[in-house]
């Protein structure tokens, strides 16, 4: 058995692999684009067989004569592999090729196609005339791309932030009573109860989820239909209404056909203005696990007040060191989130007269953004927060050494004489009780009838 076939296309043959569904136009990408390890991602193959089986759909309405329905059933069936992930192995394109998407388009009409003839036993589906009817790169790539988006973010992400707060919540509860001393600028400050440390972190997440759910109408737009260059040229009347009411169906999802698409050819702003929001949830993320490893550190010459699940040995010279590895990878994630927001931000600032030509790598971005969010999230959770106690110990005894504390003299004594107790009982190493007692501003008995750290919160 041969180890190639030849397929051809408009600019002549090519020998592609016998094993693989894809033909002549996948094969040169392939060839010619010899860059980087980073291949296009499979949520957008996933939702590119949805884009090609509901295309399928509308066209054999739309146009019964040309769609048959023995094309559009073959064509289904194939996509439903493409969605399913069987063919994952026959799209090898990288993220580095035409910025249309257009390799990645007719890698998908290609394999779709002679899957299909595969399963017909005949040469019935031909990539463009067939599995590119009605579309064309410049629009399926779009509609690819918010697809895949809005099931990253509803499907995968959405349930793992929600799997956290519901743990912070539960963190929140077991530590009710618990108090300890706030910090501001790195400083003492006045003390805070640590579950309102916890609800603090518990925010951190729900604001950017909030903000991710106003973002999702626009990523539910959808640019099929527009063809080349948002006329619809080739495109049957009530194609691209009906396409996103079949894309909703199969998805679960709310889609509907961009009203515009002029600029949803050329405008990548709701990428832009969703990835904001994975930003904001990858800057609160480094926050929360910056608090964690701090709180945490030590286990003798740092703050110490919580402890966190010792995973595994933390040094290959220092017998017994563990670290705080989960709270290190979920910052390295923020740092890749915040990275990838200026690639996309960059990228859709790029759109020229009727198109924009850097949507794979806004993809791969945004993408990426959301399966590290999710992954680093579960980690985060299941390995770290999980298993964070209050040492509460050592918060009772960071607290009452605070000279913070001194703040709940200010109603009594003033604010000058609270910052002269203070600096006194710093510079004797004293108690507040006995600074203030003996610069005469308060009596020992009237001292001990005001001074409550725990009820300062």
């Amino acid at each position: 058995m041969s180890e190639y076939r030849i397929e051809h296309d408009s600019m002549g043959e090519m020998q592609v692999p016998a094993d693989r569904y894809w033909a002549a136009q996948t094969q040169r990408s392939f060839q010619n684009f010899k860059i980087g390890t980073e291949t296009m991602p499979q949520e957008i193959i996933r939702a590119f067989g949805i884009l090609k089986k509901c295309a399928a759909k509308a066209n054999a309405l739309c146009r019964p004569e040309k769609m048959t329905k023995e094309k559009c059933d073959y064509i289904c069936r194939a996509a439903d592999e493409v969605i399913k992930g069987a063919l994952s192995d026959h799209f090898p394109l990288v993220v580095w090729q035409t910025g249309s998407g257009t390799q990645s388009n007719m890698n998908a009409n290609e394999v779709i196609a002679n899957r299909g003839n595969a399963l017909s036993g005949k040469v019935l589906l031909h990539p463009n005339d067939d599995v590119n009817m009605s579309q064309s790169s410049n629009d399926t790539f779009p509609t690819a791309m918010h697809i895949a988006a809005v099931l990253s973010v509803e499907d995968a992400l959405l349930p793992e932030i929600d799997a956290m707060i519901a743990t912070l919540r539960q963190l929140e509860e077991d530590n009710r009573g618990v108090v300890k001393s706030g910090r501001t600028h790195l400083q003492d400050a006045t003390p805070i109860a640590f579950s309102q440390e916890i609800a603090g972190w518990r925010g951190g997440l729900e604001t950017p989820r909030e903000m991710l759910l106003s973002a999702l109408p626009y990523l539910r737009r959808l640019a099929l239909g527009g063809t080349a260059v948002g006329t619809g040229l080739n495109c049957p009347a009530g194609f691209a209404d009906l396409a996103a009411k079949l894309i909703s169906e199969e998805t679960g999802k709310d889609f509907q056909s961009e009203g515009n698409k002029f600029h949803a050819l050329t405008s990548k702003d709701a990428m832009v203005f969703a990835h904001g929001a994975l930003k904001a949830l990858a800057a609160n993320l480094w926050k929360f696990a910056n608090d964690v490893r701090h709180l945490a550190s030590g286990p003798r010459c740092g703050l110490g007040e919580i402890t966190i699940p010792e995973n595994e040995p933390g040094s290959s010279i220092m017998p017994g060191k563990v670290n705080p590895t989960q709270c290190e990878a979920v910052t390295m994630v923020a740092a890749q989130v915040i990275g990838n927001d200026a690639t996309i931000g960059v990228a859709a600032s790029q759109g020229n007269f009727e198109l924009n030509v850097f949507m794979p790598v806004i993809a791969y971005n945004f993408l990426q953004s959301c399966r590290l969010l999710k992954d680093a999230l579960r980690s985060f959770r299941v390995n770290c927060v999980c298993g964070i106690r209050a040492n509460k110990e050592k918060m009772h005894e960071n607290l009452h050494r605070s000279l913070m504390l001194v703040t709940a003299l200010n109603p009594y004594i003033g604010y000058e004489n609270a910052a002269k107790t203070a600096k006194k009982a710093y510079k004797e190493n004293i108690s507040l009780k006995e600074a203030c007692v003996a610069l005469g501003f308060l009596s020992a008995e009237r001292f001990d009838e005001v001074f409550h750290p725990e009820e300062m919160i």
